[in-house]
């Protein structure tokens, strides 16, 4: 029925060039590479045709009149011999890893498995059985749409805010989002969303995954499905559950609205491993196409993978082929989709070569010297589960990382934990230490204090244990060192005095974040007191668990979304709290000021004694007197459980400070009858409180 000619070995995937599809496959040990082509619903396989060239260890074949919306997949022959890597099985019908589009869903059945469940010889066995029927299938791309006049907002790296959101969960519930709509791509562009993001002051959103992913067996079998998606199927394509009506058209679309009011998008991408699992796991794509060449496999045992990610695979990017197949991805999100930027999983396992972390890794010098990749924003999860994976400050110039030093420390600071001082100064002032090694700045440091990986701010207050129940696993899965205090009360309650105190303490939280130097990032309903209940490890939930609801999420602390917008709009108008220089204690030859002052409270600058006070909870902080805009800020901090008397120096620099909001306040913020203080005055510092004052123009310096 068709007739395939030698066709092109570039680019690789499935290209419509107008008269017909190219395809092309890399495998470097394959011995023949079939090409199925399926009806429109993907359930009759119509034809096999084998890619009749191979050129530098890419099978290739040219099919004419081939046009886009065809249905496909690969069978790929060669040796199954799990002892030497290898396990080829052309009975399974196989995903192109260059697919930029997936149409239906994986159905779990026995025979996605390359060998014979149940066999007493395990995965050495052959499993003949098709699994074609239960597959997800290929779709051939019709690249064509008009970007117009779209233009990337480019936002500064010391202008940017980042609001962490999943498409799903930002958009399921919210209520002027049209039902047909909610839950995808398009909801993202609806100006509802939009709105709320402009108004809280967002200046990068940064999505979940969003390449095409699994739900794993387990969670299905559990009633569950990956909520998440950090189980990548697909590198190029968007997940289809996300599509809606409108398709991938609406994920363009919604980012090309965001562009238009200045909001960049980033996706966390997934490229340490696959969802194809360890050595037992199922053949979906890489494992079948050519597992030895896709997969770090165990030097000693290559029957095994080795794993640093603590999912049963490792990506190899030493391989030159996987490393242009994550170029490629990272180009095609940039390129063909607008992206702005991407946030790495588990960053580390990408620069191992071959096992053990380089900062001059391949991958890390392909993506600084790319013409392309080099201009977007590149964030590091500077950690895998692997030996010697913590990396946090061992990435190079052009990239900045999760500071996860600065989550925990400001978490135990508030919590009231002892020796927190002399930790807490240095993450709120853009962890120097760790950065300015490698010659990198302030932005370096992405500070917050929520993600999606832990709890959210609300139950960050409202919980001291994990209560994962709904994930199935007898609650042991998550992390147990959260640094979370419930502030009297597990979980929800009714006592007016907890629910100040928690009021009290996000806010604590929130100002922290957003008056420190470095990048700060808002996970998504945090404005708002969104909670999932205690669930620290909501992967497996996609439901309202997860979900932000908008409607109830606000009743919990009604003013807290001003108070956020109103933290974020602070810092983008003023220049202290967004530096390009590390701030020092340095005197400044221009007006014999230092650009910092570390108080305390006893109306002293702080001595060598009192960072040594293990039991000292109180401190102030003075910046802004090299700042171009001329605003000088004062912060007082109090995490112990009692009032202070903070008194200024009497020989601080001379003038008002005048009040410009109270943690310690109902609302936080100040609206009338603001607090001044003078040098050799003294403030009433709230227990557990954050207050902020600025000098007042004018005053003397």
């Amino acid at each position: 029925m068709y007739r395939i000619t030698e066709g092109s070995p570039l680019p690789l995937g499935a290209s419509w060039d107008g008269k017909g599809v190219n395809f092309a496959l890399f495998s470097a040990h394959a011995t023949k590479v079939e090409l199925c082509l399926f009806d429109p619903l993907g359930r009759r396989e119509l034809e096999r045709l084998s890619l009749p060239e191979r050129t530098d260890q890419v099978w290739h074949g040219h099919i004419e009149g081939l046009r886009p919306g065809q249905l496909y997949g690969y069978r790929v022959h060669g040796p199954y011999d799990p002892r030497n890597g290898h396990r080829f099985n052309p009975h399974k019908l196989l995903i192109d890893p260059y697919a930029g589009q997936l149409q239906g869903r994986i159905r779990w059945h026995d025979a996605l498995f390359g060998y014979r469940l149940g066999s007493q010889r395990g995965d050495l066995t052959f499993d003949r059985r098709d699994s074609a029927p239960m597959m997800p299938k290929c779709v051939v791309e019709d690249p064509a749409y008009h970007w117009g006049d779209d233009r990337a907002p480019r936002n500064n790296w010391i202008d940017t805010t980042i609001y962490e959101a999943h498409v799903k969960g930002l958009t399921a519930l919210h209520p002027d989002v049209p039902p047909q709509n909610r839950g995808s791509f398009a909801a993202l562009g609806h100006p509802a969303v939009i709105d709320h993001l402009v108004k809280l002051g967002i200046t990068t959103i940064e999505l979940m995954p969003v390449h095409a992913f699994s739900d794993d067996r387990f969670l299905v079998e559990k009633g569950l499905r990956n909520y998440w998606g950090y189980s990548t199927l697909a590198f190029f394509a968007p997940e289809p559950k996300y599509l809606g009506e409108a398709g991938a058209l609406g994920f363009k679309q919604a980012i090309r609205s965001l562009h238009d009011a200045g909001i960049e998008v980033i996706l966390d991408v997934v490229y340490n491993h696959t969802a194809e699992g360890n050595h037992l796991g199922p053949t979906l794509s890489f494992r079948g196409i050519d597992n030895a060449s896709y997969y770090k496999l165990t030097p000693d045992n290559p029957r095994f993978c080795w794993d640093a990610t603590g999912t049963g695979n490792t990506l190899d990017l030493d391989n030159i082929r996987v490393l242009q197949m994550v170029m490629d991805s990272l180009r095609h999100w940039v390129e063909d989709y607008h992206i702005d930027g991407f946030r790495f999983d588990l960053a580390s396992t990408l620069a191992r070569e071959p096992y053990q972390f380089s900062n001059r890794a391949g991958f890390l010098r392909a993506v600084g010297q790319d013409p392309v990749l080099s201009k977007v924003k590149l964030i590091a999860e500077p950690w895998d589960v692997g030996e010697g994976g913590y990396r946090v400050g061992g990435f190079p110039p052009g990239w900045s990382e999760w500071n996860d030093q600065f989550r925990d420390t400001v978490r135990a600071f508030w919590r009231g934990d002892p020796d927190q001082l002399p930790k807490l100064t240095q993450v709120m002032t853009g962890s120097r230490e760790i950065y300015e090694p490698s010659g990198r700045h302030p932005w370096a440091s992405i500070n917050f204090i929520a993600a999606h990986d832990g709890f959210t701010l609300q139950d960050l207050v409202s919980y001291n244990d994990r209560h994962n129940e709904a994930n199935g696993e007898d609650n042991n899965d998550g992390h147990s060192h959260n640094l979370s205090w419930n502030c009297g009360a597990e979980g929800e309650t009714d006592d007016p005095e907890i629910l100040a105190l928690r009021a009290r303490q996000k806010r604590n939280f929130l100002a922290t974040v957003f008056l420190s130097q470095g990048v700060p990032m808002l996970l998504m309903g945090d404005e708002m007191s969104r909670s999932q209940g205690g669930n620290n490890n909501a992967y497996a939930q996609d439901n309202e668990i997860s979900w932000f609801n908008w409607d109830e999420a606000q009743k919990t602390d009604p003013d807290l979304f001003e108070f956020s917008c109103h933290l974020i709009a602070l810092r983008r108008d003023h220049d202290a709290f967004r530096r390009r220089a590390y701030l020092t204690g340095a005197t400044m030859e221009s007006n014999g000021l230092k650009d910092v002052y570390w108080l305390a409270p006893e109306g002293r600058e702080m001595t060598t004694e009192d960072w040594g006070d293990g039991l000292r909870r109180t401190f102030g902080m003075q910046i802004g007197n090299d700042a171009k805009d001329g605003e000088r800020f004062l912060v007082l901090l109090n995490a112990a459980p009692v009032p202070v008397e903070f008194r200024l120096p009497a020989d601080f620099p001379q003038g008002d400070w005048v009040q410009v909001f109270d943690t310690g306040l109902p609302e936080g913020l100040v609206r009338k009858d603001a607090a001044t203080l003078a040098p050799g005055g003294t403030f009433h510092l709230d227990s557990r409180s954050l207050v902020l004052f600025q000098h007042r123009k004018g005053d003397a310096p």
